[in-house]
């Protein structure tokens, strides 16, 4: 009897049922089905046929399941519905588990078995056996343990497993067997069908979403392949027989999975008597033993034959799971549900560099290191040690608590909830760019040291060395995470922990003494007089812009000229020096002091002080140290997607312009209901309506949401403005009357299981098209929960210009009085309803030309009459803002209006430039600039780094 036969329910029979038909009467006990099977299979017919058509059609579909019993269970037992086929009719007795082993993660050794599930320990008791009521061992037991295998996601009782593997019903396959020489049909992956009785998307076959049921239900509702992600109705108008035998395409990650028939299970060499025989007569054994493959010791039971092609890139996953807050384990599941588990591997588990070892000739690989910038270190020195050539690229998904190196190849501060099949596109998109690595060479004494050591914990860093203060309470919370593992196990309780550390640390002033035990020589000059006169209490060697979880301790060049701007891939490392003062104004947007920019250090330390190598602290006894470049490392940069995923309801193309709907939900609304996508639809508040262009970002859609709240909190709303309808509705949608809180942030609606959070850090890598359709939805965390009956109207619709449409004499005379400086024109072209927000061909306003040209009084003019929104808005040929082109020309008054007017002094240009180095060569104001842009920096607060 199938074990889920009386799940599979239907109009039709199900797609189920028609399987057990065609094999009823086989005459096969290993697969032929009972009666009850049999007369299911038939009921369609039997109420509108006459006897005798009824009866030759039963014997046509008996023939017919004779002559093709044998060929559909291979096909079923290739593509893993084996469980389709009706199981032996008895059952053994429930027992509590299974009497081997469970097996957790993926076995590498010669016992491996293909299909085997990775069972993890999960929370979701509500969810039925996958086996079914009829073949269930402990349906009644409803707070029976359950597992849920990380690779195929079917959730069974602990006490059923045994069960499970008696219908044969396996994973999917994650290798093949090296002994067959038929490799034709090994190489021809085919689906891996699994029934699932909730499914999120639409049916490939008929476009209709799936039925979503409230409480867990018993009925099946769809087939879906584990490893292309395809799902189809349970149904025989949807799911054909036929679709058993299709090959898999690997689906939308085709490009970065390692496919099975790459991954190849060698069998152990074994030795005869005759080839012994053999070997004693031999008188020489070098050309024997030169021969690869017949030393045992050197044997491995897996190997890999990869395909080489241009559009793959391959991407091998390490993960650690113990890496600020045990993220991982978690990140290690979801990456072994859209990955072959065998790419994926647990850090913990150690075998970092076997499989480095195993995939090293694989084409066009990268690597994803899920954990923080010390896992990064542990592998990039693995790589090191192997000198693989080329040397694949590193990616990173940031789940320590730092994470400055992830924050500067643009991975952000710390993975929240992104869906990982996106972080798996970032992987695959990204530029490759190149990180400098230094060595640490210490020269040990013959005196054995008192206190301290001679040796630190890494001889290679990629992010900082530092020695003082910041060093001390790193090695004080090293300590302490030491001896109580269990107190530091998420980032907020890490970060408050060092809040206190480092308040202790300065009433006790343990590093006050430090500039005076200390000597740095940089490339020849000698630093110890300059850092005795500051006094500092800590000194960094920095290669990287972040430090201390974001930090940017170098600053901004623009005031200073001794020195270049920093990179990470210049070969130059910076040396910084700090006062606890100076320490504490780095959350704040200050720096240190800028000491040099050199390619060697030589550091003497004439007593015992705390020293760290990135985050890895120890008590370093009197030394003399040497810094100097090792190498250079390829990283993935995660940079903006041209290609990025487009409208679902065109995929051919972006349109020039997007009409989109802003829509707010609430911090509790969305922690409640963010995996039902339709109800959190329903209850979000309309805000109002923006036009964009096609290609714009997420950055840049936030001035115009900010836009779009400010004329809905200083116009009256039966104002001049002009409102645009809802089109789908024919009235206008109601909308909050409360306002957004600053730190609201964007959600992505366009993944099949649920809302996600968009890092604000990350908004200008984003496009809108990649994170909603017609509506797009935005997360306000500190907003009340508001009842959409008690609201006003829609707000105003804010248009941004578009690229190509062409000039209106109206617009061309409002920029040409901007050039003139013809005050009258442009305020009557104002007047006579002209919008300050249009552009011109190379995405200049009004704004930017008048800046630009000096004219005080229309800039003056404009701040008066337009939004705030056109501050910063940036030209698309360089991408700077009217304060860029001010700043460019030196114009002295304009940059101090549109400083007080309130606009950013630390936005970039393409080139990475802000206002102030625009101002290079007129000192006067460079140093406003600067001055000011630090004012400003103070009064914000971040978020990521608040204590």
């Amino acid at each position: 009897m199938d074990p889920q036969a009386k799940d599979r329910t239907g109009p039709a029979g199900g797609f189920s049922g028609r399987v057990a038909s065609l094999g009823a009467d086989g005459g096969d006990s290993e697969s032929g089905a009972g009666s009850e099977d049999a007369g299911c299979g038939s009921d369609t017919f039997s109420g509108s046929l006459p006897d005798m058509e009824q009866e030759t059609l039963e014997e046509k579909l008996r023939g017919l399941a004779f002559r093709k019993q044998t060929s559909y269970r291979k096909a079923i037992s290739r593509s893993g519905l084996q469980h389709l086929g009706p199981s032996q009719p008895s059952l053994p007795p429930a027992s509590n588990g299974p009497n081997k082993e469970l097996r957790t993660g993926v076995d590498w050794t010669e016992n491996a078995v293909n299909g085997d599930h990775l069972w993890m320990e999960t929370s979701c008791s509500g969810e039925l056996c996958y086996l079914g009521e009829d073949t269930c061992l402990l349906k009644t037991a409803k707070s029976a343990p359950r597992r849920k295998c990380a690779a195929c996601k079917i959730v069974v009782h602990t006490g059923c497993i045994e069960q499970l593997e008696k219908i044969n019903f396996r994973c999917k396959p994650t290798f093949r067997e090296g002994g067959s020489r038929c490799l034709r049909d090994q190489n021809a992956l085919r689906h891996h069908w699994v029934h699932r009785r909730r499914q999120d998307g639409k049916c490939r076959q008929c476009g209709k979403s799936f039925q979503q049921k409230f409480f867990h239900s018993k009925e099946i509702i769809a087939i879906s392949c584990s490893w292309c992600k395809l799902a189809f109705h349970n149904k025989v108008t949807c799911f054909m027989l036929h679709q058993i035998e299709e090959p898999c395409s690997l689906g939308a990650h085709a490009g970065v999975i390692v496919p099975p028939s790459w991954i190849i299970k060698v069998r152990k060499p074994q030795s005869s008597l005759k080839n012994s025989a053999r070997r004693k007569k031999r008188t020489s054994f070098k050309r024997r033993t030169s021969k690869k493959g017949l030393d045992d010791s050197k044997w491995r039971p897996f190997m890999l034959k990869p395909l080489p092609s241009p559009l793959m890139k391959p991407i091998l996953v390490f993960v650690n799971p113990k890496s600020g807050g045990n993220q991982g384990a978690k990140v290690l599941q979801m990456f072994m549900w859209i990955l072959n588990p065998r790419q994926v591997f647990d850090l913990s588990h150690g075998g970092l560099r076997e499989a480095l070892e195993l995939y090293r000739k694989v084409p066009n690989l990268r690597i994803l290191a899920c954990g923080g910038d010390g896992t990064v270190g542990w592998i990039l020195s693995t790589l090191d040690e192997l000198q693989m050539n080329p040397q694949p690229p590193v990616a990173v998904l940031p789940l320590g608590t730092g994470n400055d190196l992830a924050r500067t190849l643009n991975w952000g501060g710390g993975y929240t909830d992104e869906p990982v099949s996106k972080v798996l596109c970032h992987v695959e998109d990204g530029s490759v760019v190149q990180l400098d690595r230094w060595n640490l060479l210490v020269e040990k004494s013959a005196a054995l040291p008192e206190e301290g050591t001679q040796k630190l914990p890494l001889n290679v860093f990629n992010n900082y060395f530092s020695l003082g203060f910041d060093a001390h309470v790193t090695l004080e919370f090293h300590e302490s995470r030491e001896a109580n593992p269990e107190k530091f196990n998420s980032r907020f309780r890490n970060k408050m922990f060092y809040a206190g550390a480092a308040f202790s640390d300065f009433l006790q002033r343990s590093s006050r003494d430090l500039s005076k035990h200390v000597r740095v020589v940089c490339d020849g000059t000698d630093l110890t007089a300059k850092i005795q006169e500051l006094k500092f209490q800590c000194i960094v060697f920095l290669n990287i812009p972040r430090y201390c979880a974001g930090t940017m301790p170098w600053g901004n060049t623009g005031d200073h000229r001794d020195f270049e701007p920093q990179r990470h891939d210049d070969g130059c490392i910076e040396v910084i020096g700090f006062t606890v003062a100076s320490l504490a104004a780095l959350q704040v947007g200050g720096h240190g002091e800028r000491l040099h920019q050199c390619r060697e250090v030589v550091l003497t330390t004439f007593k015992t002080v705390p020293v760290q190598v990135d985050g890895e602290p120890c008590r370093l006894a009197p030394t003399t140290l040497r810094i100097s470049l090792r190498n250079q490392a390829n990283m993935v940069q995660k940079s903006k997607r041209r290609t990025s995923v487009p409208l679902l309801n065109d995929p051919h193309a972006v349109p020039d312009r997007l009409r989109l709907r802003v829509n707010r939900i609430s911090l509790q609304e969305y922690d409640r209901l963010q995996y039902d996508k339709e109800r959190i639809r329903d209850i979000s508040i309309p805000v109002g309506i923006v036009v964009v262009r096609g290609d714009c970002d997420l950055e840049t859609c936030r001035l115009y949401i900010d836009r779009l709240q400010e004329d809905l909190h200083q116009a009256p709303s039966t104002g001049h403005r002009v409102h645009y309808q809802d089109e789908s509705r024919g009235v206008a949608r109601t909308s909050s009357s409360s306002r957004l809180s600053p730190n609201w942030s964007f959600l992505d609606s366009t993944s099949a299981d649920r809302f996600y959070r968009i890092d604000k850090a990350q908004e200008h890598l984003h496009f809108v098209t990649e994170i909603c359709q017609d509506e797009v939805f935005i997360l306000d965390h500190e907003g009340p929960v508001v009842s959409p009956g008690a609201s006003t109207g829609m707000p105003d619709l804010v248009v941004e210009p578009s690229a190509g449409a062409p000039l209106t004499p109206e617009d061309q005379a409002l920029f040409t009085a901007a050039t003139s400086g013809d005050l009258t024109v442009l305020s009557d072209c104002v007047r006579r309803g002209v919008s300050l927000l249009g552009r011109d061909s190379g995405g200049c306003s009004a704004l930017h030309i008048a800046a630009q040209n000096g004219h005080t009084d229309l800039v003056s003019f404009i701040l008066q009459q337009g939004s705030k929104v056109q501050l910063d808005l940036t030209d698309r040929e360089k991408g700077d803002t009217a304060l860029h082109k001010a700043a460019s020309e030196k114009q002295h008054a304009v940059c101090r209006l549109l400083v007080e007017a309130g606009a950013s002094l630390e936005k970039t240009n393409f080139l990475g430039k802000t206002p102030a180095d625009q101002a290079e060569g007129d000192s006067e104001l460079a140093s406003y600039l600067s001055t000011q842009q630090h004012k400003a920096c103070s009064t914000h607060e971040d978020l990521e780094t608040a204590v």
